[in-house]
């Protein structure tokens, strides 16, 4: 194998992975596991870490956030610190997932028809969740508990 070629696949297996946004939900919320279960789904690289706003752990990454605001939407806290909630998290999670940069790119030209969809979701996720079979948000759970334990044994 050529020189060049060694340093090229030292340095891949070299690199380390960037450390995962997590993903603050409800999880006593059906529709938010439910939905949130589908977007782990296309996070196959591992970029997001899903959190229960019921851990202890939520408490620390939104410090001075009031539970009414906590629970009112879901949150990302990036590897950096920053908080996106509700709509406004959506550009960032496009952002970390594998060809997600064209639609955060749309995202980002209309925040506020965004925020304002995702408002609305959230305001009626219980009539949302209501379809879902007890089926249905048990794979989501065993999804999100799976997707959480491989990140965080990865990170």
């Amino acid at each position: 194998m050529p020189a060049s070629s060694v340093a090229a696949a030292a340095s891949v297996e070299g690199a380390s992975r960037p450390d995962p946004a997590v993903v603050l939900y409800d999880r006593d919320c059906g529709f938010c596991r439910w939905s949130l279960a589908l977007l782990l789904r296309w996070d196959v690289r591992r970029r997001l870490r899903p959190v229960a706003l019921q851990n202890p752990e939520a408490d620390e990454l939104l410090a001075g956030m009031d539970a009414e605001r906590r629970f009112a939407s879901a949150h990302l806290v990036t590897a950096d610190g920053h908080v996106y909630s509700g709509g406004l998290a959506a550009r960032p999670i496009l952002d970390l997932l594998p060809h997600g940069t064209p639609l955060a790119r749309v995202a980002a030209l209309a925040p506020g028809p965004l925020r304002a969809g995702y408002d609305f979701v959230a305001r009626n996720r219980a009539t949302l969740g209501r379809p879902l079979s007890k089926a249905a948000k048990d794979r989501a759970t065993a999804r999100i508990d799976r997707h959480g334990a491989q990140t965080t044994a990865g990170a």
